[in-house]
């Protein structure tokens, strides 16, 4: 049994701020991942919901509330919650389906209408709720974590705001082909150095913001797409699904402890380098074989953190890797093509499918101007908070 599973669609919403339910954005981008298949939505087994815990009981059953929304029809369906790395594991589950026979075709979905400004604690007292305490107790917002992440680069490695301003301008050019981003328009490193400073040494063009939008994936196994047609399908060949070993090195929040169950002096592995390690491992290639790669921007800094972390350069030399060229459209190893969450923002369940989409759009040449030429392998990471690490490698 080969572990490669096909693509046979793949839709988005727009993203930004609609002001609409999750569902009508999901039930859109569901509907485009059909359209692009060529199959009606009655030719679905299975439909796999990446969850919102934010847009109550309908986001938290989100297989089923796609289901209902487009019209009962008998699918299984299944809800995955793994905070930002959501899409990756609703991905991961429609894979394991298709691969044990369970279904042939699966309808993955991934939707969010998040608030205004930057994600806060839920209301009441959770004092065993590692991200609540991280907020109650440190006073430490997802973007002054962003901004302890980039002090320690410009301590650790000589990283300077001109650095991260670099990262933005780039995204946002790349950003500024893509229909469904959020931010269409380019930005200098002027603006960038001139917008307010948010957690310093971050400004606010350094940030992700948060968004409403949504992304859809219909998967199959390679012998359905190869009886609908499609001679040469992109097919996902990984999706890494790794949590921290004993000890941590590394603040990594919202853990601000670390623990270990087994006894004996563990050999210390780095957590983010072990999501990529473990999708290169089971894919059989390495950095050298990738086209592009898109990675989880949250902020300017953590995108160079990446770099190292997908060994696409050494440790210390991310910024290096960007200024010259590397990384940027028509470089060695182009990253965020599709504008990264730079120019899309945060929409958490759908965020690891949309990079999906884009690798997708990638490999089969149909990203227009912002297309990488001869593109043939990637990869996405996606971090989620509590130790969940995915990350996805499609080729063609």
């Amino acid at each position: 049994m080969t572990g490669e599973v096909a693509v046979l669609g793949a839709g988005m919403h727009p993203w930004g701020k609609w002001g609409r339910s999750f569902v009508e954005y999901g039930t859109k981008a569901a509907r485009a991942a059909l359209a692009d298949a060529g199959l009606e939505w009655s030719a679905i087994q299975s439909v796999v919901g990446a969850n919102t815990v934010r847009c109550g009981y309908p986001g938290q059953v989100a297989g089923a509330t796609f289901a209902k929304a487009l019209g009962w029809q008998g699918a299984r369906v299944t809800s995955v919650y793994a905070a930002c790395a959501s899409g990756a594991r609703a991905i991961d589950t429609a894979r394991a389906q298709i691969l044990s026979g369970m279904a042939d075709t699966v309808l993955v979905v991934g939707s969010d209408a998040a608030p205004k400004g930057f994600f806060a604690p839920a209301g009441g007292g959770r004092p065993d709720d590692p991200d609540w305490l991280r907020f109650r107790v440190l006073g430490a917002t997802n973007p002054a974590y962003f901004g302890l992440w980039a002090r320690r680069r410009m301590a650790l490695y000589g990283d300077t705001a001109e650095d991260f301003a670099r990262v933005k301008v780039k995204n946002a050019a790349a950003g500024a082909a893509n229909r469904y981003a959020r931010y269409r328009s380019p930005v200098t490193a002027e603006e960038v150095a001139a917008s307010p400073v948010v957690a310093d040494p971050l400004r606010l063009l350094d940030i992700c913001a948060t968004s409403d939008g949504a992304a859809a994936l219909v998967l199959g196994s390679v012998e359905t797409a190869r009886r609908l047609g499609m001679a040469r399908p992109v097919r996902i060949r990984a999706v890494s699904s790794v949590s921290p070993t004993h000890p941590r090195t590394a603040l990594d929040l919202p853990d601000i402890a670390t623990d270990s169950a087994p006894p004996g002096s563990p050999v210390p592995d780095p957590f983010r380098p072990s999501i990529a390690r473990a999708a290169y491992e089971e894919a059989g290639l390495g950095p050298e074989d990738l086209s592009l790669a898109e990675v989880y921007d949250l902020s300017t800094a953590l995108e160079l953190e990446w770099y190292e972390d997908l060994g696409l350069c050494a440790p210390g030399e991310g910024a290096k890797l960007l200024r010259e060229g590397a990384t940027a459209p028509g470089g060695r190893i182009p990253v965020n093509p599709s504008g990264g969450l730079a120019s899309f923002g945060e929409a958490v369940p759908a965020q690891a499918i949309a990079q999906v989409c884009e690798l997708t759009w990638q490999l089969r040449g149909q990203a227009g101007e912002r297309q990488v030429p001869g593109a043939r392998a990637g990869i996405t990471v996606n971090q989620g908070l509590f130790g969940h690490g995915s990350s996805v490698v499609a080729v063609r």
